[in-house]
């Protein structure tokens, strides 16, 4: 085989690649626009039940922004704080366990600020929450780890924290509580539903580098044989 023969198998190769990663990027952008409409079908639902303990292994990524309620009564013990930042500033996610007929599940009641933490108590009685599914959590977030010894969480990993307060089997979900009209903290309600879409863009940048490809490909077939 020629020189010119590894050349052009090559950009035949490397032509190849780049349309296939664009067609990728097509199927990605379909995916993803899917997924969009789907949430905000779900967005303007009317809320349902939240998943009961024998629907918790179906819990996935797309049970997501499902509009739940969950009815219960709320567990006694110190709120869990999970660090955050919304458009208030700094603070954290404030979290309570409610123990619904269908299991316990954690209930994020809405976001407080830094220096209002310690004015936060934890709930008690029965309590009617409606809000949106969240999929847990684990682990923590990005370069930084839940360390549930002291307390300190960047996640809302139910398992963890279910494990570290000794709240027995929680829900591999958490409820964002709608805002509840109230005033003071802390505040429901805050849930940011954003989809980064550039697929169309990626697709394009692949499929032009293809043709770049393609072209060369072809230059390198036609060019004059050697003697």
């Amino acid at each position: 085989m020629t020189r010119r023969h590894v050349f052009l198998a090559l950009a035949v190769l490397g032509t190849a690649l780049l349309a296939g990663l664009g067609v990728w990027q097509v199927e990605r952008r379909a995916w993803k626009l899917a997924l969009i409409d789907r949430v905000e079908r779900r967005l303007a639902a009317a809320p349902v039940t939240a998943p009961p303990r024998a629907a918790w292994r179906a819990i996935d990524d797309d049970s997501a922004y499902l509009r739940v309620r969950a009815s219960g009564r709320w567990r006694a013990g110190a709120p869990v704080f999970v660090q955050a930042v919304t458009d208030y500033g700094g603070g954290y996610w404030v979290l309570a366990p409610l123990d619904a007929p269908g299991g316990t599940i954690l209930i994020n009641r809405g976001f407080v600020p830094l220096g209002d933490r310690a004015a936060v108590l934890a709930p008690v009685g029965n309590a009617s929450v409606t809000g949106l599914l969240r999929v847990t959590e684990p682990k923590g977030a990005f370069l930084r780890d839940n360390d549930p010894a002291a307390d300190r969480w960047y996640s809302r990993d139910t398992a963890a924290i279910a494990r570290a307060r000794r709240l027995g089997e929680v829900a591999p979900y958490f409820i964002d509580a709608d805002a509840s009209g109230a005033a003071g903290w802390p505040r429901g309600g805050l849930t940011v539903v954003r989809f980064r879409n550039t697929h169309l863009i990626y697709a394009l940048t692949w499929f032009t580098l293809a043709a770049m490809m393609g072209y060369l490909a072809y230059r390198i077939a036609r060019a004059p044989r050697d003697p």
